[in-house]
């Protein structure tokens, strides 16, 4: 799945992203922190990676990783 980055807190290492199709997705600092990166600006286009349940897994910069 792809999106947009809406919110990302620095400090707690979590944000939201929307989904092409406009859905809401939010991702705690675990998914985060799988990714490797360091930062995520507001805008930015991610792939996001979930688990069977549906729950944010990995962020990931579409072509970085």
């Amino acid at each position: 799945m792809q999106g947009t980055i809406a919110t990302f807190d620095p400090e707690t290492r979590s944000g939201s992203l929307l989904l092409d199709d406009g859905t809401p997705l939010t991702f705690g600092a675990d998914a985060f922190n799988r990714s490797g990166l360091r930062l995520l600006r507001l805008g930015q286009r991610v792939t996001v990676e979930s688990d069977g349940t549906g729950v944010v897994w990995r962020v990931v910069i579409p072509g970085v990783a």
